[in-house]
């Protein structure tokens, strides 16, 4: 036989372009448009209904960039459509791109009484309007979102503020009309597609591959391109029998989950991913009133609340099908938040809120975590997890490893504390998929556990900016559920597919420690302002819970319940992998500042309202100490008076400017440079000679791609020390330093002081910023030979390699830490703490006379001109303190002294802690009111040395018995309160004994009336 297969394929391809999708529609009828465009901010139906329409031609421009034009469009379904195997729909092309759904213009269409029917998007631009005759009446809420991801080329853009994205139309009105479906062409496309997707996977010499080409060319000479809308029956004819060829049984079974992943803010605000939500969940309810196997996930709490908010109607119909079983809600989060930056509470409550709001509203629990798209998993996430009574992880974003590719994709993930949470990566590498033959092929080639394995997932629909499943998807799930050559693709549920890959696979194998992200590496530093808020925030939530609890313990004063919960959904909600990280537009960073400041006003005024009744009247001078340790005199959790040995006046010799105590000498040269900073205790020099500390950098940073994302391993060959300064001096109280350095555009103002009871050295930078794609970092190096480093993370901490003996190491350049980062040898080590920075490098550096030291790296600013053009400008704030002759413990005091300052106030009494632990080691990391307000204290603690740990907890009131809890405060089997007194307490004393493994979780409920029966 003659080979003319690209000729055949050429023709084919062809031929299924231009003759039979243009034959989709048989006909065309126009209907009456009429406009109105919402003056600013979108508005609801209601009022939307009543705006000045005036009318409006297909060809014409409309909507000004973030704007909203509401179309009214009526008419008739002509009667001369009664035709078997057709449907009526109405059409819109409001101006799409060829870019994918959701990054651009959008649409919602409603009836004339207001119900939402579905969107109109990209890819899926029909509205189903009924039978011939029937009367058209619908209104389209048009949103003109400008595409700033356009091709992805990165490019700097005005358009995502407001205030500078102009006011001109964005898009053309291409096509409002109505439109008669022939449902056997539009089969005949979903055949062929499938078909033609498949052929192209698979290889030139396997017989399928013909058999689907030849079956391909005899419809192309079935179907008459005068007459398709006659000819596809013959068409679909001959390709029945390659449709109907069975999988082969070895085939790699899909399980395929509809989903739609929605960035809760990302290149656009909020405020528009309230429209989204109910665009795609509308879709997803007309997909399932067409298609009774069609079942759909959703993450997200806050999404469902919204929805319930704005869209009442909708958020009903939704509820009805979680109750059928088939929207399902997953991740049990509030939302899909970044995990490395929250604090170790934040993410609790990220479980706390968002699984309460799943029960209480929806009746149901999600017992799978979906994080598709954060941009890696601490490793404290498994014990969490665990911890919220979930079971599952899912995520694919490793995938994107710019070094390694993991080696498994279904395995235990065990964390920090031996936790083991059963996990699956897709292996079809998206989160998105359009269920193409590429897509399959590749899910089927890339799986990892095969032999072993059989099934992974595959979350299909249009994500990001929402748009969910189609009905060509579920189309091509159909055809390919049992066809020669293909997986095997299953419609159905997370739950059941991790049930069911756990039941196949429960010796997986087991993956310890982070899933550290090979890419994105700059999120830890950008949006400074976003990170300080989010830092900031999380500690005033600390506060304000605990002197609240304490107030009303103590003094019967109403806890503020309502203002609390909506101070954790704010910054809940912030704590989304696009705003923390700072990769969103300047719209959703200004409108994240903006809430953090309303939060730290409520926050503050709830703090001093507590602390006030707690002090009650008085001249006494009384500091609260918020922390979980005594500070100068001050217990933690509690408050008196202070006793901290004052500072030593800074006095100046030969060699610099002299900061000292009884615990440390700090010498400042006259660049304002640290040459020397000797333990006392040890008599051990901190600082290797000729490498001095405090030494601002400044690197080129312009990534390859993805600017506000990437740091790129190059920054590192392509910067310079800022070591001139245009003064240092004494401060005017005679107890720091003061540095100022002027470089490019910029303004750096530093203030050097010792803290009087640690000798931590704290340096103060102000920074007046206003360079472009820059990074600052300040440097410390150490005379520390480490080999591994420890970082702070949630409840713990994680230590990693200082050098780069693997490529695993190596692309590991940049990392997280949240307080404080430690390095040490046996006897002696260093701990540098901050108060609002992530990002950090840590490494070996040579010594010229042999030997290594360790540098020390925090990344303070970044300035990427995408997707904020103005990224970091302006004035910020940095607290960095270095503490000699420190160990893991003196680490983690000074992560929260810094982050907890001790307030002032006078008041007529001490107050003694609510609760105490007689253990350092055993660190109290928030106290609160129990959920269901039974007066009940819920205290949460953590082992933080990575060691067992004995103790003994004290209430500082009169508990009747405790219980350990999970996350939601609900009863758990005791694991850390010894089984001597499980359930009760000490009647002397109320004290309850405690055994806690390395850097293990414990939630305990004291309650403080007997227990129900």
């Amino acid at each position: 036989m003659h080979n003319n297969r690209l000729l055949l394929e050429a023709r084919i391809e062809r031929f299924i372009r231009e003759r039979i999708v243009t034959a989709a529609y048989r006909r065309t009828a126009p209907l009456t448009i009429t406009a109105w465009e919402v003056p600013d901010e979108p508005v609801p139906f209601a009022e939307a209904v009543g705006g000045d329409y005036t009318p409006f031609a297909v060809g014409t421009d409309w909507g000004k960039p973030w704007g909203t034009v509401w179309f009214h469009v009526t008419g008739e379904v002509p009667p001369a459509w009664d035709e078997p195997g057709t449907r009526a729909e109405l059409v819109a092309d409001l101006g799409f791109s060829a870019t994918l759904p959701g990054f651009q213009a959008e649409g919602t269409a409603y009836t004339a009484d207001g119900i939402i029917v579905k969107a109109i998007e990209p890819l899926n631009s029909y509205v189903p309007v009924g039978a011939a005759g029937t009367p058209v009446d619908l209104y389209l809420e048009a949103a003109a979102n400008p595409n700033i991801a356009g091709i992805f080329t990165f490019v700097t853009t005005p358009l995502g503020d407001k205030a500078t994205a102009g006011d001109g139309p964005t898009y053309t009105l291409r096509r409002l009309e109505l439109a008669q479906l022939d449902e056997t062409v539009w089969e005949l496309m979903q055949d062929a597609w499938t078909l033609v997707g498949l052929m192209e996977e698979l290889p030139v010499e396997l017989p399928r591959r013909a058999d689907i080409l030849r079956a391909l060319g005899r419809m192309v000479e079935a179907v008459d391109p005068a007459d398709v809308a006659g000819t596809a029956h013959a068409g679909r004819a001959a390709l029945a029998a390659v449709l109907a060829s069975p999988a082969y049984p070895s085939a790699h079974v899909l399980a395929a989950v509809g989903h739609a992943h929605i960035d809760s803010a990302w290149l656009w605000p909020a405020r528009e991913t309230v429209r989204k939500v109910a665009r795609t969940f509308s879709n997803v309810l007309a997909l399932m009133d067409e298609d009774p196997d069609f079942t759909f996930a959703a993450s997200s709490a806050q999404q469902y609340a919204w929805l319930q908010e704005y869209y009442p109607e909708l958020f009903a119909r939704v509820k009805a099908q979680v109750a059928a079983g088939r929207f399902v809600p997953v991740g049990g989060m509030w939302v899909e938040s970044d995990t490395n930056m929250p604090g170790g509470e934040a993410l609790a409550r990220q479980f706390l809120v968002g699984k309460r709001f799943f029960i209480d509203e929806l009746g149901v629990e999600p017992l799978e975590v979906w994080l598709p798209d954060t941009f890696g998993y601490s490793a404290a996430l498994p014990q969490i997890i665990g911890a919220a009574g979930s079971r599952w992880l899912l995520t694919q974003k490793l995938s994107w490893n710019d070094t390694n590719r993991m080696p498994h994709d279904t395995f235990w993930w065990e964390g920090t504390d031996g936790s083991r949470v059963f996990t699956h990566f897709p292996p079809a590498d998206t989160y998105a998929s359009n269920l193409s033959g590429r897509e399959l092929a590749k899910a089927e080639r890339q799986y990892a556990e095969k032999g072993v394995g059989t099934t992974s997932l595959i979350p299909f629909g249009w994500g990001d900016g929402g748009g969910g499943p189609t009905r060509e998807m579920i189309a091509a799930a159909h055809r390919t559920r049992d066809l020669e050559g293909s997986p095997r693709v299953e419609l159905t549920t997370p739950p059941r597919f991790f049930a069911d890959a756990e039941a196949e696979y429960a010796d997986a194998p087991v993956w310890s420690g982070e899933l550290y992200l090979e890419f994105h590496r700059g999120t830890y530093t950008s949006q400074a302002n976003t990170k300080r808020g989010n830092r900031r925030s999380e500690h005033l939530l600390r506060e304000a819970e605990l002197w609240a609890t304490t107030a009303a313990v103590r003094r019967g004063a109403d806890y503020p319940w309502a203002e609390l919960a909506e101070a954790w959904q704010i910054v809940l909600l912030q704590q989304f992998h696009d705003i923390l990280p700072g990769t969103s537009i300047a719209w959703v960073h200004q409108e994240a500042e903006r809430h953090y400041a309303e939060v730290a006003e409520v926050l503050e005024r709830l703090i001093a309202g507590s602390i006030g009744a707690l002090a009650g009247e008085g001249v006494s001078p009384l500091l609260f100490n918020a922390g979980p340790g005594a500070r100068g005199g001050v217990p933690g959790l509690g408050a008196g008076a202070h006793s901290a040995r004052p500072a030593m006046p800074v006095r100046r010799d030969p060699a610099g400017f002299v900061l000292g105590n009884d615990v440390v000498c700090v010498v400042v040269d006259d660049r304002g440079l640290v040459v020397s900073m000797r333990d006392l205790a040890t008599d051990r020099e901190a600082i290797p000679v000729g490498q001095p500390g405090n030494l601002l950098q400044l690197f080129r940073d312009t990534p390859i791609q993805w600017d506000a994302w990437d740091l790129d391993e190059t920054y590192q060959r392509m910067g310079v020390d800022l070591t001139a300064a245009s003064s240092v001096e004494i401060t005017n109280d005679g107890l720091g330093v003061r540095v100022v350095r002027e470089f490019g555009a910029s303004c750096i103002t530093q203030e050097l002081h010792l803290d009087g009871a640690t000798g931590a050295l704290d340096i103060r930078s102000r920074i007046d910023w206003h360079e472009s794609q820059k990074l600052l970092k300040l440097a410390f190096p150490l005379d520390v030979h480490a080999d591994r480093a420890a970082s702070e993370i949630q409840f713990g901490h994680v230590y990693r390699p200082t050098h780069a003996n693997t490529s695993w190491d190596a692309a590991r350049f940049e990392t997280v830490a949240h307080r404080w980062v430690h390095v040490g040898e046996p006897g002696f080590g260093v701990a540098v703490a901050n108060d609002a920075s992530y990002g950090h490098d840590i490494r070996r550096a040579a010594r010229p006379e042999g030997g290594s030291t360790t540098v020390v790296r925090v990344s303070l600013l970044r300035s990427p001109l995408f997707p904020d053009p103005t990224s970091d400008q302006g004035e910020h704030e940095f607290t960095v303190s270095v503490r000699v002759g420190a160990g893991i413990q003196e680490a983690v005091a000074e992560g929260y002294r810094l982050n907890l300052p001790l307030r002032e106030m006078r008041g007529a009494f001490e107050v003694a802690p609510i609760v105490v632990v007689d253990n350092p080691a055993i660190v109290v990391e928030a106290v609160k009111l129990a959920e269901d307000r039974s007066g009940d204290v819920i205290v949460r603690l953590y082992e933080s040395l990575g060691s067992r740990a004995r103790g003994t907890l004290t209430p500082g009131f009169q508990a009747q018995a405790v219980e350990e809890t999970d996350l939601l405060e609900r009863t758990v089997a005791p694991k850390a309160v010894r089984e001597s007194v499980a359930g009760a307490v000490d009647r002397a004393n109320g004290a309850v004994s405690l055994e806690l493994g390395p850097f293990q979780l414990v939630t305990l409920r004291l309650r403080r009336s007997p227990a129900p029966e």
